[in-house]
């Protein structure tokens, strides 16, 4: 079972340990670093949500989530490129907002695979 949990918030990243206080937090485009033995076991890119803390778990309800090493990094970069193009071409605000987004993730997910947080 994992020792700690550190998961991407909204206001920043934050660990959990078991006796946590209970919490709830909307948590932002990262990635979650799960550690065993005091060392990350599995990372989970998540494109964002929300986690429930309790003494004794820690619950993401993620809109996607994807092992991090399960991710293909030229897909992400070919993702970024259509987004630039799709925030190019928008022909509304709303269309413009929702490719900004989905560009943004695919950039932060990059990042992530890139340069993994918490070596």
């Amino acid at each position: 079972s994992a020792q700690m949990v550190v998961v991407p918030g909204d206001q920043g990243d934050f660990g959990v340990l078991v006796g946590h206080a209970r919490m709830i937090s909307s948590i932002r485009p990262g990635t979650i670093c799960i550690y065993t033995e005091g060392v990350i076991g599995t990372r989970i890119f998540v494109s964002g949500g929300f986690a429930e803390v309790t003494p004794d778990r820690c619950i993401v309800l993620a809109e996607d989530a994807v092992p991090l090493d399960q991710i293909d990094r030229a897909q992400v970069e070919r993702t970024i490129e259509d987004g630039v193009q799709e925030v190019s071409t928008a022909s509304s605000e709303t269309e413009r907002d929702t490719a900004e987004r989905r560009l943004d993730i695919a950039r932060t997910m990059l990042e992530a695979v890139t340069r993994p947080a918490y070596q």
